[in-house]
């Protein structure tokens, strides 16, 4: 027994002795630093590429730029030198607020300029309409960012329409459009409450023209038809309640279009499929919905929530510049495709006609490039109401009306454009027997014309010019 007891004795002193000697080892034991490792092959440029990656998931952004940024100076021959460049721009873009957002924007366009072949330059154009997309503020507020988004999404689509992000920034896109949109319209109704018919048609009518897919886009149609209805100009009017018939034929206001069409004598239009199959598809697309607890503080932030909760989720959104789509609409004869109602492929020619009582227009529908047949007329050669209303702008308010030049009615005399009546001095510098002193008397920018009395005095006279012969008010 007392035998058994020392072998014990002595085996549980050998077990503890070793475990000693082991963890002395390990505690005497040097850390080898595995990015100066002798057996560590990886490149210095790729060890701080790696390392800037692992700070910047733990949101060490300022640690992540730093380390890309030392190797940029470094190493200016890189691999990686693309690479650290879009994560500079990525470190910025996640740390957020207006400063970094800015820098990031600036990091994101030096990206595409020296870069623009690489398979990244796609996602470095959507980030810079991110950016702004990110920091759009509501439709009452500065339109500087919506603005700025709305021409970088477009830039992206036009650049890469096949890229697989191409879904994601015809979204946002559309998003962008409808708060856009919903600033313009707020204006108009508030002058057409007013009773200030011209500043309202001047709002409406770029809504109509430009942003189709606007959610409110036919009650837009609605104010422009009443105005008109109001001002006696029935012909007009008449044409804006049958686009709501024919583009949005899901519309609650369809019905009171066609009594209003039945009560003037204008033929019912019949719906376009295409727009009711946009509509049906538009109404049964899923919708982000907001969390009750979130929904108070939309009310108090500075970012539009309502206006990307009512967004199209179908359609195609316009690809034109607003500038573009404003002197189209302004210039006299410029023949200007317009997109029509809510249905895409749709379009028309314009020619806006200075000389016309009643503010109307010729135009002939064509097919856009989609192919899509158009619509048939409500009424005479005309497919699109939609065009026929005031400019997209009050130019009468900012005085941007364009003159009625001698120039412009010669280059316009062979399509038909030059004015039947009140114009005649700009007729004859059509024709080049007018003098000098006529088509000089045109090109003058006050409204105020001197005419001769047959008692040899003279007199001064108002007379309409440019834009402001389109409105009857």
């Amino acid at each position: 027994m007392r035998r058994t007891l020392i072998l014990l004795a002595s085996g549980i002193f050998l077990v503890s002795v070793g475990a000693v000697q082991c963890d002395a080892q390990f505690l005497h034991k040097k850390k080898v630093n595995k990015s100066t490792s002798a057996d560590n092959s990886a490149e210095p440029d790729k060890v701080l590429y790696l390392r800037a990656l692992d700070e910047a998931k733990k949101g060490h952004q300022e640690i992540a730029r730093l380390d890309l940024q030392t190797l940029i100076n470094t190493y200016p021959d890189s691999e990686y030198l693309a690479k650290a460049k879009l994560g500079i721009a990525d470190s910025y873009y996640k740390e957020g607020g207006t400063a970094n957002t800015t820098q990031a924007i600036q990091a994101y366009k030096d990206f595409i300029v020296f870069f623009p072949f690489l398979p990244e330059a796609p996602y470095a154009q959507l980030q810079v309409a991110n950016a702004h997309y990110r920091e759009m503020a509501k439709p009452d507020r500065d339109r500087t960012e919506a603005k700025e988004a709305e021409d970088e999404f477009q830039t992206f689509l036009q650049k890469y329409p096949s890229d697989p992000l191409a879904g994601q920034a015809t979204q946002h896109l559309r998003d962008v459009q409808e708060v856009l949109a919903e600033g313009d319209y707020r204006i108009a109704y508030y002058y057409y409450v007013k009773g200030d018919k011209r500043a309202a048609a001047s709002r409406l009518t770029s809504v109509t023209t430009r942003y189709p897919l606007y959610s409110k886009s036919d009650h837009a149609l609605w104010m422009l038809g009443d105005l008109y209805e109001t001002s006696e100009k029935r012909d007009i009017a008449s044409k804006y309640y049958a686009q709501i018939v024919r583009d949005y034929p899901k519309s609650d206001l369809v019905g009171d279009a066609k009594y209003k069409l039945k009560a003037f004598g204008v033929p019912v239009p019949q719906p376009d499929p295409n727009a009711l199959a946009w509509m049906t598809a538009n109404a049964n697309a899923p919708r982000p919905k907001t969390p009750m607890y979130k929904r108070p503080l939309d009310f108090v932030s500075g970012k539009p929530a309502g206006e990307l909760l009512s967004s199209a989720k179908v359609g195609t959104p316009t690809m034109t510049q607003e500038s573009d789509n404003n002197n189209d609409t302004l210039h006299p004869g410029s023949g200007a495709q317009l997109t029509v109602g809510g249905t895409p492929g749709k379009s028309v020619v314009a020619t806006v006609v200075p000389g016309s009582e009643s503010g109307a227009v010729s135009g002939e529908s064509v097919p856009a490039a989609t192919g899509t047949d158009t619509a048939a007329p409500a009424e005479g050669t005309s497919s699109a109401p939609a065009v026929g209303a005031p400019a997209a702008e009050a130019p009468a308010a900012e005085g941007a009306a364009p003159a009625a030049e001698s120039t412009s009615a010669a280059a316009n005399g062979a399509a038909g454009a030059t004015p039947a009546t009140g114009n005649a001095a700009v007729a004859k510098a059509a024709d080049g027997t007018a003098p000098a002193s006529d088509a000089a008397a045109t090109e003058d920018s006050s409204d105020s014309t001197k005419t001769a009395n047959p008692d040899g005095k003279e007199s001064t006279s108002k007379k309409k010019k440019g834009i402001k012969k389109l409105i009857p008010w």
